[in-house]
C-alpha cells in the first residue's frame, strides 16, 4: 500500500490530522523532481476543527517557479534560511501595475472564478458552502494525486473547475492558484491553464506566478511565459525569468536580443547544461536566430517540468526511461502535447485515459486520425480499422471478434487494458444482450460503465442472471452496483457466490463490493452489519476524515465532499483503497445528490481489480 504516514488536513494550532492509512513507501513528488511543491512544516495534530472554522496555516509558501538545474527531493524547500515573517512579507508582495492599464469595465472578477456553471457540469456556486478557505487550500495542497479512481478524478476535476466564490480566509487569486496546482498534479494541464487564464496578470500573486509558469510548461507552451516575464521579475529573482526573456525575445522576432540574453545566461546561470540547451533549442525555433543545438539525454537522470515543457514544445522525444520516472501526471501532459506526433504519444494517451484526462470520445477521435493516415492495405489490422469493424460490421460476431482483439492486445498491462475498455465503450453499447455473448458480458459491461453507460449495461441483467462461474460473479457485481435501479438479485447468497470466485488478495474485491453496496443503500443495515463483521470491515469506525466527510455531506457541500473523497483515494491502484473508505465515499456522494458518480466509482473498483 502507498498510503502516507498521515495526511494533514489543516495546519497550525487549529489544524487537524487526517487518520488515513499510512503509505509504506515514500511517495513521488507532486511535480517532477526539481520542481516540487515545498512541504510546509508539519504541526502537532489537535483534536478536531470543523469545516467552517478558521484554520490558519503557518509557515507556508507557494511552490516556486522552476529553477532549471535545481535538484530537489520531494518535499525539500527551495527557499532556505527564511523565517515565517520573511515568507509572509514575500506573500504580501503584489506585482506593479502593467504598462497598459486594463479599463475597470474590462477587468475580470477575482472573487468568483471558474469555467463550469451548473448547466455545463459544474457542481454549483455553493459547492464548498461556508468551508474555510485555509482548510480547503491545505487539503488540496496535501492531496497526493493522481488517485486510484478514474471516476473520482473526473468528479474532482469538475469540482475544481466549477465557478465558485472565493471562500473566507484566503486570497481570492491564491484560491484559484491552489485549484490549478492540484489539477496539474492530476495530469489536467489544459484544465489548470483555463483557471490560470481566468485571472488578469496584473492581479497575480507570487503563488499564481509560480502556478502560471508550471501550467505554461505543462501545456508545452513556452510562449505562455512571455506575459509573465516583466511582472514576474518584479516579484522574484527566480532563474526562470532570464531564460524565459531570452526565449520570448526570439519568439517575438528579436534574434539579436535573444542571442545576447542566452549567452549571458550561459555565463552567469548555475543551471544544468541540458536546461540551457533546451532554452536555446526554443530560441533556435524563432525567426533568423541562426542558432542550433543538439539535445543529448545521456547524462540526464530526471525529467522536470522545465525539461518536459521545452522538449515537447520543440517536438523532441524524451527517452522512455526518463519519462517512466516522471510520474503518470507528466504522461498525461505529454498525451496532449501538440508538437509531438500521435504515434509517439500513444502510450501517454492510454495513461491519460486511465487517469480520466481523456474520455472515450477523445480516444476514438485520436485513433480515427491515425487510421486516416494509415496505408489502406494495413488498415484492417490497425486499431482504428478494428474499431471501425466493432462499430460498423453488419454481423454481431464480426463486431464481437473485433472487440475481443482490441481487448486482448495489451496483454498484462493494466493501464493499456483499461484504456481499451474506455476506447470501445460506445461500440459495446450497440451489441445486443443475448445469451450467445454471455462469456463476453463482464468486459462488455466494464467497457460500457467506463464511459458511464449505466442504462445500457443494465440491459444485460437477464443474461447475467442466468450465468455461472467466475465471469458471472464479476458481471453480476458490476450491475449490482452500477444499475440505475437494482436490476439483479442482491443478497448475502449472491455475495457469497461472488466471493467463491474472488481471486484478489484477502478477498479485497468482495470487501469493496460489500462496502459499496452498504454505502449505496442497496443492502439493508442488518445485512450490511453481518457481512461487514464476517469480513472484518469496520463500517462504523470513525476518524477525523470520516467526520469531516459526513459533516460536509450533511451541509450539502458537494465540492467539499468531492475533495475529501479524493483524499480518501490517495493510492496508485484500487488494491490500496480500504473498503471502509469506499463505504464512506459512496455514502457521502449519495447524500449530496451524486449517486450516479458513486455508482460509477463503485463499479470501477470491481472492473479494475
Amino acid at each position: 500500500m502507498r498510503w502516507r504516514a498521515k495526511l494533514l488536513l489543516l495546519g497550525s494550532a487549529a489544524a487537524l490530522a487526517a487518520a488515513l492509512p499510512a503509505l509504506s513507501q515514500v511517495t513521488e513528488p507532486v511535480l517532477p523532481p526539481g520542481f516540487g511543491d515545498p512541504e510546509p512544516a508539519e504541526q502537532a495534530p489537535p483534536e478536531e476543527a470543523p469545516v467552517t472554522e478558521p484554520a490558519p496555516v503557518a509557515g507556508e509558501e507557494p511552490p516556486p517557479p522552476p529553477r532549471p538545474g535545481t535538484r530537489s527531493t520531494g518535499g525539500e524547500s527551495l527557499i532556505q534560511e527564511t523565517s515565517p515573517d520573511d515568507l509572509a512579507a514575500i506573500e504580501a508582495l503584489t506585482p506593479p501595475p502593467p504598462p497598459i492599464e486594463i479599463p475597470d469595465e474590462a477587468r475580470r472578477p477575482i472573487d468568483f472564478v471558474g469555467v463550469l456553471d451548473e448547466s455545463a457540469g459544474g457542481l454549483g456556486a455553493d459547492a464548498f458552502g461556508a468551508a474555510d478557505g485555509r482548510f480547503l487550500s491545505t487539503l488540496m495542497r496535501r492531496l497526493d494525486a493522481p488517485i486510484a479512481s478514474r471516476w473520482q478524478s473526473m468528479l474532482l476535476r469538475r469540482a475544481l473547475l466549477t465557478r465558485v466564490p472565493a471562500p473566507v480566509g484566503v486570497h481570492p487569486v491564491d484560491w484559484v492558484a491552489e485549484r490549478a496546482w492540484l489539477l496539474l498534479r492530476m495530469g489536467e494541464a489544459d484544465a489548470a491553464r483555463m483557471l490560470v487564464q481566468s485571472i488578469d496578470v496584473d492581479q497575480f500573486t507570487p503563488k499564481m506566478f509560480a502556478i502560471a509558469v508550471q501550467s505554461a510548461l505543462a501545456t508545452a507552451d513556452p510562449a505562455g511565459l512571455c506575459p509573465l516575464v516583466g511582472p514576474g521579475r518584479e516579484t522574484s529573482d527566480e532563474p526562470v525569468w532570464p531564460l524565459a526573456e531570452a526565449m520570448c525575445a526570439s519568439l517575438s522576432g528579436e534574434p539579436g536580443k535573444a542571442s545576447s540574453l542566452i549567452d549571458q545566461a550561459r555565463r552567469r546561470s548555475r543551471a544544468d547544461p541540458i536546461d540551457l540547451d533546451l532554452a536555446e533549442k526554443v530560441i533556435g525555433a524563432g525567426a533568423n536566430t541562426r542558432r542550433a543545438v543538439t539535445i543529448e539525454w545521456d547524462d540526464v537522470d530526471q525529467i522536470n517540468s522545465w525539461r518536459f515543457g521545452l522538449a515537447a514544445a520543440t517536438g523532441l522525444e524524451i527517452p522512455a526511461g526518463l519519462m517512466s520516472r516522471a510520474g503518470s501526471h507528466v504522461l498525461a501532459w505529454q498525451a496532449r502535447a501538440p508538437m509531438l506526433p500521435l504515434e509517439q504519444r500513444l502510450s501517454a494517451i492510454q495513461a491519460a485515459a486511465s487517469l480520466g484526462v481523456f474520455g472515450s470520445a477523445s480516444l476514438v477521435d485520436i485513433y480515427s486520425q491515425i487510421a486516416d493516415e494509415t496505408d489502406p492495405s494495413e488498415i484492417n489490422e490497425s486499431v482504428g480499422g478494428r474499431l471501425r469493424t466493432a462499430y460498423a460490421a453488419r454481423k454481431v460476431d464480426q463486431r464481437m471478434r473485433a472487440l475481443r482483439s482490441l481487448w486482448g492486445e495489451p496483454g498484462n498491462d493494466p493501464v493499456a487494458r483499461h484504456a481499451r475498455l474506455i476506447l470501445t465503450a460506445t461500440a459495446a453499447t450497440a451489441l445486443p444482450a443475448i445469451p450467445e455473448l454471455a462469456p463476453d458480458a463482464p468486459r462488455l459491461i466494464a467497457s460500457m460503465l467506463s464511459a458511464g453507460y449505466d442504462a445500457q449495461a443494465a440491459e444485460w441483467s437477464e443474461v447475467v442472471g442466468n450465468m455461472e462461474g467466475e465471469d458471472a460473479g464479476r458481471a453480476w457485481a458490476m450491475l449490482a452496483l452500477a444499475s440505475p435501479r437494482p436490476a439483479v438479485e442482491i443478497s448475502a447468497g449472491r455475495i457469497g457466490t461472488f466471493q467463491d470466485s474472488d481471486d484478489t488478495p484477502e478477498d479485497h474485491a468482495t470487501k469493496l463490493l460489500i462496502a459499496a453496496l452498504a454505502g449505496l443503500g442497496r443492502i439493508d443495515a442488518d445485512t450490511a452489519t453481518d457481512l461487514a463483521e464476517d469480513h472484518g470491515i469496520r463500517l462504523g469506525a470513525e476518524n477525523r476524515w470520516t467526520r469531516l466527510l459526513a459533516r460536509a455531506a450533511e451541509r450539502g457541500q458537494n465540492g467539499t465532499v468531492a475533495l475529501l473523497a479524493g483524499a480518501g483515494m490517495q493510492t496508485g491502484a484500487w488494491r490500496g483503497v480500504p473498503p471502509e473508505h469506499l463505504y464512506h465515499i459512496t455514502r457521502a456522494l449519495s447524500r449530496v445528490g451524486m449517486e450516479y458518480e458513486a455508482r460509477m466509482i463503485a463499479a470501477e473498483a470491481i472492473a479494475r481489480l
